[in-house]
């Protein structure tokens, strides 16, 4: 029994000293960032403003790379069986991560599939309405659209967006009727509600938004985060008049499950030193996000609460990917 317990405490030595090992040698070559969004977008815009800041911490080069397709699904999935060695990371959000594997049967890989690493920016969405809608906040809106008899109609960048789910929780949590146009991206979508051809609209803040609001074509009622947000600051929370509604949008990069935990610590510690600087701040918060880094652990906790919330509305609403 006693050389059972030499030999285990041989393995645990040996399994201690080669984590030690990974953390003081990784990186050792150059690190890609897969983005599973086409180029342009702020996930990618994002990902380019970390890539030299990064390199610089970690002394190895960092590669963005594009992997766009089925709602995010593609580029997920190419990471989840990647080597779980941390030269491969994913830049996602809650589509690809928390909503995706919902939806496609065959996505191949769930939250499960990943480790996080960090978050790296938050935003909430925002409640935007046509400037015809005659309400000024969301009680007035939830007021209005109880007396619309066949609902409102809003749009959003396509089934399962976040705009999308976020909009059917609203239904649930205040007890009102809206009927979903889903269009083929976020400018469309975005293009709908200022023709006037839907009344209702969620989406992350940006400027362009912020252009139509000010020239009174649009009206923001309220935000979807539970607290403040310095990205859309004197916009209150819808949660203050509808109970229990708070959506977060979250950024952040993942590596493959069993990526040993002292290279996931390497990245997590050149990711808060990055994400603090004051430069990376005001670049992200110009194109509507808060840099915002965290622990793994506290990554792992957001993930995993959302992901029921986000299976059960799909379910309830029979959400399918087009």
């Amino acid at each position: 029994m006693r050389g059972i317990w030499i030999a285990l405490w041989c393995v645990a030595l040996t399994l201690c000293a080669a984590g030690e090992a990974d953390a003081q040698t990784f990186p050792t070559k150059p690190i890609r960032l897969v983005v599973p969004y086409p180029a342009g977008g702020s996930t990618d815009l994002m990902a380019r403003m970390l890539q030299e800041p990064l390199a610089k911490l970690l002394g190895q080069p960092v590669i963005v790379d594009n992997r766009p397709g089925a709602a995010g699904a593609i580029g997920s999935r190419e990471v989840a069986n990647a080597p779980a060695d941390g030269h491969t990371l994913v830049f996602s959000n809650n589509g690809p991560t928390s909503i995706a594997p919902a939806m496609q049967k065959d996505a191949g890989y769930d939250s499960k599939s990943f480790a996080p690493v960090s978050l790296v920016a938050v935003a909430p969405l925002v409640l935007i309405v046509h400037a015809s809608v005659p309400v000024e906040n969301v009680a007035e809106f939830i007021s209005y659209a109880k007396a619309q008899p066949g609902g409102l109609f809003y749009s959003s960048a396509g089934p399962g967006s976040l705009g999308h789910l976020s909009a059917e929780l609203l239904t649930e949590r205040a007890g009102i009727k809206m009927n979903h146009v889903p269009y083929k991206g976020q400018a469309p979508a975005t293009m709908a509600v200022l023709t006037g051809d839907v009344k209702v609209f969620f989406s992350t803040s940006n400027q362009t938004l912020n252009d139509y609001v000010q020239d009174k074509k649009l009206k923001v009622l309220g935000i979807s985060s539970a607290e403040p947000s310095s990205v859309v600051p004197n916009v209150p929370s819808i949660g203050e008049t509808v109970k229990g509604y708070a959506v977060d949008v979250w950024f952040g990069i993942l590596a493959p499950s069993k990526t040993p935990p002292p290279v996931i610590a390497r990245l997590n510690s050149a990711l808060v030193s990055v994400l603090a600087q004051s430069e990376i701040k005001a670049k992200f918060a110009a194109i509507g996000h808060e840099a915002k880094s965290s622990t793994p652990e506290r990554f792992a906790d957001i993930i995993a609460s959302e992901v029921p919330e986000w299976a059960k509305i799909i379910s309830e609403n029979n959400v399918r990917a087009e």
